[in-house]
C-alpha cells in the first residue's frame, strides 16, 4: 500500500477515536454539573413527584454510562434527542422539538457567516503574507506586521463594539443587530451578516498572514531559492513558483486552525450581534440547561473542529514530495 494512503488511513483513525474521546469528555463535564436538570427544567414551583416523573420520563433516573452509551448510539443513527425545555413547556411530548430541527437552521447561519468570512479573509491573509515576504523589512512589510499585531491583541468582542461604534452609532453604514431568518434573502442576508464578518476576518487574517510570511521567508534562505535567483529568476516568480508550493503544509494548517475557529469560536461574535447561529443557540440552551441541545452543539463543534484539522494533515501529507515520491 502506499505510504500516503497508509498514513492518512491512520489519521482517520485517529480522528474517530478523538472524537470518540472528546465525546466521553463533553458527556462526563455537563454529568458534573451541580443541581439538578429536572428541578432546573421544571422551576423551583415543582414538586418531588412531578420532578421524579420528569427525570424519569427524560431517562435521568439511569445509570450515567447507560445514558451515554443511549447517546453515542442515538447519534451514530442521526438523532440528536429531544430538547428539554419543549417537553417541559408542554408537560409532555406533544409540543417537543426534535434537537436536529433546532440545530440544523441555526448550523447553516454559522456556516454561512463562516463561509463569507472565509471568502474575504483567506485571500487577503495570503496575498499579504506573500507581499510581506516579497518586501521584507520594508515600510509596508512593517505596517502590515505592526497592524496584524493590533488586531491580535484585541479580544473579539473588543472589535466588534469598536466596529459598532465605527460603523453605526457615528457612521450608519451597517445594522448593529445580524437578525436573519430563513426567508431573508441573499442580499440582505449579506447586508445584516457583513459586521460579524468584518469582526471575524480582523481576527484571523493575522495569524494566516504572519504563518504565510513566516513559511515563506523561511524557504527563501533554501538552497534551490538561492540557484533560482542565480538564474536571474524574478523575485516574484521565485516566491510564486518555488517557494510557496514548498510553503502549503504550514499554510495550509493555519487556514485549517482559522477556519475551524471560524465554526467554533463564534460563540462570542454571534452573542454580540444576536445572530442566529449555533453558538447563541448553544449560550441559550446553557441558561435553559437543556443537556440535549448542549451536547449536540459540543460535539457538532467538536467534530467540525477535528474534520477541519484532519483535512489540513490530509494535504500536508499528500502534498510533501517526500511521501509521494518514497524510495
Amino acid at each position: 500500500m502506499h505510504p500516503v494512503l497508509v498514513t492518512v488511513v491512520q489519521r482517520l483513525g485517529l480522528g474517530l477515536l478523538t472524537l470518540f474521546m472528546v465525546s466521553v469528555i463533553i458527556f462526563s463535564a455537563i454529568e458534573f454539573l451541580p443541581g439538578d436538570f429536572g428541578q432546573a427544567v421544571l422551576g423551583q414551583s415543582a414538586t418531588e413527584e412531578t420532578v421524579a416523573a420528569f427525570r424519569k420520563e427524560l431517562g435521568l433516573d439511569q445509570p450515567a454510562y447507560i445514558r451515554y452509551f443511549d447517546w453515542i448510539a442515538s447519534v451514530a443513527t442521526g438523532d440528536l434527542g429531544t430538547s428539554f425545555s419543549g417537553r417541559a413547556a408542554s408537560g409532555g411530548d406533544d409540543r417537543s422539538r426534535a434537537v436536529i430541527d433546532l440545530v440544523g437552521p441555526r448550523l447553516w447561519n454559522t456556516l454561512f457567516l463562516a463561509g463569507m468570512t472565509a471568502i474575504i479573509a483567506v485571500p487577503l491573509a495570503l496575498f499579504l503574507g506573500i507581499t510581506a515576504a516579497l518586501f521584507r523589512n520594508s515600510i509596508y512589510d512593517r505596517s502590515v506586521n505592526a497592524a496584524t499585531l493590533t488586531t491580535i491583541s484585541f479580544p473579539e468582542f473588543f472589535v466588534a463594539y469598536l466596529l459598532i461604534l465605527l460603523l453605526v452609532s457615528l457612521n450608519p453604514v451597517f445594522p448593529s443587530l445580524a437578525n436573519v431568518s430563513a426567508d431573508t434573502p441573499l442580499a440582505d442576508r449579506i447586508y445584516r451578516t457583513a459586521l460579524p464578518a468584518l469582526t471575524l476576518t480582523l481576527v484571523i487574517v493575522a495569524h494566516m498572514m504572519r504563518m504565510t510570511r513566516a513559511a515563506i521567508i523561511n524557504l527563501l534562505a533554501s538552497p534551490y531559492i538561492e540557484m533560482a535567483q542565480l538564474k536571474g529568476v524574478s523575485r516574484m516568480n521565485v516566491i510564486l513558483y518555488h517557494a510557496l508550493p514548498n510553503a502549503w503544509a504550514p499554510i495550509v494548517n493555519v487556514i485549517a486552525f482559522n477556519l475551524a475557529y471560524l465554526v467554533v469560536g463564534v460563540v462570542v461574535v454571534e452573542v454580540v450581534f444576536v445572530y442566529p447561529g449555533i453558538g447563541q443557540l448553544m449560550v441559550d440552551a446553557v441558561t435553559t440547561r437543556d443537556i440535549p441541545v448542549v451536547q449536540a452543539c459540543a460535539l457538532i463543534f467538536a467534530a467540525t473542529y477535528i474534520l477541519l484539522n484532519l483535512i489540513a494533515d490530509i494535504i500536508s501529507i499528500v502534498t510533501n514530495p517526500r511521501l509521494l515520491h518514497p524510495r
